[in-house]
C-alpha cells in the first residue's frame, strides 16, 4: 500500500487503451508532484499485469490479475486504487478521451449531457470510445462526489487551419463532421510545454515538427505553438505505417480486395503495419533483431522509417522549413537506430544528427553547428491531463470551477 499521510489534495488520471489502463497519482499542492504510476497491461489475456511505481523503489510492485474483459479490469483497478491512504484526498480525476469530435476543444466537467455526447461520437472512434466511457462511468459510480474532467486528445488540433481540415470528398459529409481531427494532442501539448521550459519561448515559438513514435504514431507541424498540420487524420489509423495500423491507403483497394466494412476494418487497424509487412511481430525492437536474416522484418522497418521522413519533409514544406525535430514516443524515445536512420539524409532542411550524442539518447542529438535542432523528449500524457486539471482548480477552493 502507498502511504502518503502529508499529502494535502491530490489528482488521478485515468488513460485507458483498446487492452491496457494507464493511471497516475499526483499531489496537487504548490507544485504538481507524481506519487505513483501504474498501468494494466494486457487486458483480456491470461497475462494480464498490474504494475505500479511509486516514489521509492520499494513501493514498487507487479501482480498478476484474472482480468479477462475491460469491465473486470476496471473493477480490479478501483478497488486497488481505493486501498491507497491517500485518496482521503482525492480532489478530481482525469480521463484521457481520444476524440472530441467537432463540439469539444477543450477539457469538460463530466457530466451526464457530456456522456451523451461521447456516445453519439463512438462511431467517430469505436476502438477507443466505448471502453472509455466505460471507464468514466465506472469511476463517476465509485467517486460520485470527486469532479471527473474529460480531457480530448484532438483539442490540440482543434484550430488547425481550414486548408489542413478539409478532406476531398463531399462537402455534404463536412456538415456530419467528416474532417481531418489528430490525434495524439495531450502529448503534443505536454512536448511543447517542456521545448518551451527547455530551450525557451523563441525555440518553442518556431518552426516545430512534433514525431511522436509508438505502437501508434504521428507528426504535428507547429509553428507559433499552433499545429497547423497533423499525419493522423479523421480516425487514428491515417499518416504512417503503425505497429498494426497500415496508415494512409489508396481506398481503391477496398473494392480491388472486395472486403466487407469488419474485414476492412480489422485489416487496416489490427493486421497491417509492421506486424503485415513483417508477418512476424508488431514490436519494431523485434524487427531490429531479425532484420539482418528476415527481408520481411528489414522492408518493415525501412518503410517505417521512410515514411516518417516524407512527413518531415512534407511538414517542412507547410512550415517553411524546420528549426526543431523532436523524437518522443516508445519508439523515439529509445531508438537511437530508427532516429539515425529517419534522419539520414535531412542535412539539406539543416537537420544534422551527431551519432555520439543520438547514441547515448541526449537531449539535443544534433550537432552543435547544425542548423536546426533534434531533441529526444520523454512524453506524459499523464501529467499533462493532471497538468489540465491543476490548472482549472481555483487556488483557494481547491475545487473545479
Amino acid at each position: 500500500m502507498i502511504d502518503h499521510l502529508s499529502i494535502k489534495s491530490c489528482i488521478l488520471t485515468i488513460n485507458g487503451g483498446s487492452s491496457s489502463i494507464k493511471f497516475g497519482l499526483f499531489e496537487a499542492n504548490d507544485v504538481l508532484a507524481q506519487i505513483f504510476k501504474g498501468s494494466i497491461e494486457r487486458i483480456g489475456s491470461d497475462s494480464a499485469t498490474l504494475q505500479v511505481k511509486g516514489l521509492h523503489g520499494e513501493e514498487d510492485f507487479s501482480q498478476k490479475l484474472l482480468a479477462s474483459d475491460p469491465i473486470a479490469a476496471i473493477n480490479l483497478l478501483i478497488d486497488w486504487i481505493e486501498k491507497q491512504n491517500s485518496l482521503g484526498r482525492l480532489i478530481a480525476i482525469g480521463h484521457r478521451v481520444v476524440h472530441g469530435g467537432p463540439k469539444y476543444s477543450s477539457p469538460q466537467k463530466i457530466t451526464e449531457k457530456v456522456i451523451e455526447d461521447l456516445r453519439s461520437l463512438t462511431a467517430f472512434a469505436p476502438d477507443h470510445l466505448p471502453q472509455e466511457i466505460l471507464l468514466i462511468e465506472a469511476f463517476c459510480r465509485r467517486f460520485p462526489k470527486v469532479a471527473q474532467i474529460a480531457c480530448f486528445d484532438t483539442a490540440f488540433h482543434h484550430d488547425l487551419p481550414r486548408i489542413a481540415k478539409l478532406l476531398p470528398i463531399p462537402r455534404c459529409y463536412e456538415a456530419q463532421g467528416v474532417r481531418r481531427y489528430g490525434f495524439h494532442g495531450l502529448s503534443y501539448e505536454f512536448l511543447m510545454l517542456e521545448l518551451e521550459r527547455l530551450a525557451g519561448s523563441e525555440v518553442s515559438q518556431g518552426k516545430v515538427v512534433l514525431a511522436h513514435l509508438g505502437s501508434g504514431a504521428s507528426l504535428a507541424a507547429v509553428i507559433g505553438g499552433k499545429s497547423i498540420d497533423t499525419s493522423m487524420s479523421f480516425t487514428p489509423t491515417a499518416g504512417v505505417a503503425m505497429s498494426t495500423r497500415s496508415g494512409d491507403l489508396d481506398p481503391g483497394l477496398l473494392r480491388y480486395l472486395a472486403l466487407s466494412v469488419k474485414e476492412w476494418d480489422d485489416m487496416v487497424n489490427l493486421k497491417s503495419g509492421l506486424l503485415g509487412m513483417s508477418e512476424t511481430s508488431s514490436d519494431i525492437r523485434e524487427l531490429l533483431d531479425i532484420e539482418a536474416t528476415d527481408v520481411r522484418a528489414a522492408e518493415a522497418v525501412s518503410l517505417f522509417c521512410y515514411q516518417v521522413k516524407k512527413w518531415i519533409g512534407a511538414f517542412a514544406a507547410a512550415l517553411g522549413g524546420v528549426d526543431t525535430l523532436v523524437f518522443s514516443g516508445g519508439i523515439g524515445e529509445n531508438l537511437p537506430s530508427i532516429r539515425a536512420r529517419i534522419c539520414e539524409g535531412l542535412g539539406f532542411l539543416g537537420l544534422d544528427l551527431d551519432e555520439k550524442k543520438n547514441t547515448a539518447s541526449e537531449p539535443v542529438i544534433s550537432k552543435i553547428n547544425s542548423k536546426g535542432s533534434v531533441r529526444v523528449i520523454r512524453t506524459e500524457e499523464e501529467r499533462m491531463i493532471a497538468q489540465t486539471i491543476y490548472r482549472m482548480l481555483d487556488s483557494g477552493t481547491k475545487e473545479i470551477k
